[in-house]
């Protein structure tokens, strides 16, 4: 990370250029037993095929809403940081009626109807699996991503100072979102480059975001992000702190 780093997507450049195979994400659904881990290369081409998808296909462009009614999931922290890069705001849990796109999990595709904009369905699926059959006024994320180009470059400069992410109410421009985690990083227990969260709070407020994808990510760190994860007793959710070398904890 470098002090020039005024957005989320400089923050995910500079790990990119820094130590591009460490892990960045790893995710766990203690509901399905999924666990998926991405390293900071493989999650920087997920977010440059969906800023692509973003930018090129759904027509987004700077200073439009995108309302993310999505869970806490690595593929929520990859549309949250193609949002980032494209320059437009990722309102999260927002109003799909107030929005220039919606992106849907499985579990809110009746409040994304709102929407009059384009509209993506995410499965949410294990590897990031297709619907069996998409949404009817929806496009599958899963069918549509994999085309896009593997490299990202906006039309437009993204300037950090404008709005960039709402979340419970809040409105943040992108240098916002990154002082402040860096800022809170202490507060986690992110001590820099190694530290390893694992997070198990919801993204629909600020310290779930932060703890889950900001905070890691503005320090050189990396978070081990949790859903479901009331379902594991005190005994298993021991194991896996030691399995994943966690070194500290928010839930």
């Amino acid at each position: 990370m470098t002090a020039t780093d005024r957005t989320p997507a400089d923050l995910l450049r500079s790990a990119l250029a820094a130590d591009p195979g460490r892990p960045l994400v790893t995710f766990y659904d203690d509901a399905t037993g999924e666990r998926v881990e991405l390293s900071v290369a493989t999650f920087a081409n997920w977010v440059a095929k969906t800023s692509n998808l973003l930018q090129s296909d759904l027509a987004a462009a700077p200073g439009d809403r995108v309302a993310l009614l999505l869970p806490a999931h690595w593929q929520t922290a990859v549309w949250l940081l193609a949002c980032s890069s494209v320059g437009v705001i990722a309102d999260v849990g927002g109003d799909a009626g107030a929005a220039d796109v919606v992106v849907s999990g499985p579990d809110s595709l009746d409040a994304a109807l709102a929407c009059s904009g384009e509209r993506v369905a995410l499965a949410l699926r294990p590897l990031g699996g297709r619907f069996p059959q998409a949404p009817s006024g929806f496009a599958d994320y899963a069918v549509e991503v994999p085309s896009q180009g593997d490299r990202f470059a906006p039309f437009a400069p993204v300037d950090p100072e404008e709005p960039a992410l709402i979340v419970a109410g809040r409105e943040f421009s992108a240098a916002e979102v990154v002082d402040r985690a860096r800022a809170e990083a202490p507060g986690l227990g992110l001590t820099g480059p190694g530290s390893r969260l694992l997070s198990g709070l919801p993204y629909d407020t600020w310290e779930g975001l932060n703890a889950g994808l900001f905070g890691p990510l503005a320090t050189g760190g990396s978070v081990v992000l949790c859903r479901h994860l009331e379902r594991l007793d005190e005994e298993a959710l021991a194991k896996r702190i030691e399995s994943e070398r966690v070194s500290v904890t928010a839930r």
